[in-house]
This record gives structure tokens, C-alpha cells and sequence, in this order.
């Protein structure tokens, strides 16, 4: 008996040092939403770091390729829509050449979401970075390569993906950015700005 409950007391302490842990975990994530610049500082750390042991130690030339190939993957995912405007229920026809988001200024203006948010894409990059870094500690992920056909190929798809991406942009007619968006102005602006305070600062 005394063996059974000292087994399940540990076994509880297990559990609430993992739940401690999760929670430690995502409160740092929730922490750190708000700052982007910082966030993404610390992920070109990590790659920094890793691209640095792959050239001074020159070697893990497969995790190299297999760590670019994921990250490309999740940028294509972060400039694509959520909702593929091809497939799109709520766009309008225009000639025969597919839905287009709104182009013109009496148009219902619809945000750009993206199919992988902002903050997932970084979390990814940055966990993938760490695992791929890890593994450079791992001669059993030290796969003999010829690096130069690794690179060739990975430069031929990005620019092959690259290319399908920006003409899906261009026929489609958005932009993975809202950089640019229209923003209105505000009510309280619009009356402010009326006959009256024209002919008060003609005065």
C-alpha cells in the first residue's frame, strides 16, 4: 500500500511539474505577442546561430536543406489568403478570369487574412531553428552531401514558388500586406473639418 501511494504521489507531482511547465510556457508566449520586432530579433538569433555551425563546422548540409524547405513552405503560407479567392464564394466574376478582391474605392473593403497568421509563422520559424540547431550537435544527422546540387535545387524551387505566388497575387489583384490599405477618417475628423472651420481659418 505504502509503495502504491508513494508511486501515485509521484506520479502526480510529474503531472503538475508538466502543467506548471505548459503553463510557464504559454504565458511567456501570450507575454511576447505584442512585441514583434523582438520576437523576430530573437528568431534571426537562432538562425544566425545555426547558419554559423553549419559554415564553421561545414557539415549537417541535409538539415540545412530540410530546415529551408519547412521555412519556405511556412512563407508561402504566410503571403497566401486564408480564403483562396479562386474558390471563394462571396467574390463576383470579373470577365471570366476569376473572383477579385475589392479594387475600387466603392467597393466593401475586405482585410487581408492570411492563411498562417503573423505569430504562428514566427513561432514555427523559431522552433524549427531550434530543433534544426540541435541537431547539429548529432553526427548521426551528418548525412554526406554534395552541397552545391543541395543549393541548386533549393534556389530552382524557391524561384518556381516564388512565381507561381506572384501570379496568383497579380491575377487576383491583392496584396499580402496592409501596409497600404485605405484608412478612413473618423466622424468627429469630418465635422471638424467642414464649411464652418474653413470659413473660421479664412478669417
Amino acid at each position: 500500500m505504502m509503495n502504491e501511494d508513494s508511486s501515485a504521489a509521484g506520479g502526480g507531482g510529474v503531472k503538475k511539474f508538466f502543467q506548471r511547465l505548459s503553463q510557464t510556457y504559454q504565458s511567456t508566449l501570450d507575454r511576447s505577442t505584442p512585441h514583434t520586432r523582438m520576437r523576430w530579433v530573437f528568431a534571426g538569433f537562432l538562425l544566425l546561430l545555426f547558419v554559423l555551425r553549419i559554415f564553421i563546422y561545414q557539415g549537417w548540409y541535409i538539415v540545412c536543406y530540410a530546415l529551408g524547405i519547412y521555412h519556405l513552405n511556412l512563407f508561402i503560407a504566410f503571403l497566401t489568403p486564408k480564403i483562396d479567392p479562386e474558390f471563394d464564394p462571396y467574390s463576383q466574376d470579373d470577365e471570366d478570369e476569376g473572383p477579385n478582391l475589392p479594387t475600387r474605392s466603392n467597393e466593401e473593403f475586405r482585410p487581408f487574412i492570411r492563411r498562417l497568421p503573423e505569430f504562428k509563422f514566427w513561432l514555427s520559424v523559431a522552433k524549427s531553428t531550434l530543433i534544426g540547431l540541435i541537431c547539429t550537435f548529432f553526427d548521426v544527422f551528418n548525412v554526406p552531401v554534395f552541397w552545391p546540387i543541395l543549393v541548386m535545387y533549393f534556389i530552382t524551387l524557391f524561384c518556381i514558388t516564388m512565381k507561381r505566388q506572384i501570379k496568383h497575387m497579380i491575377k487576383y489583384k491583392y496584396l499580402p500586406f496592409t501596409r497600404n490599405k485605405p484608412r478612413y477618417q473618423r466622424v468627429n475628423d469630418l465635422a471638424g473639418s467642414g464649411p464652418g472651420s474653413v470659413a473660421g481659418n479664412s478669417k
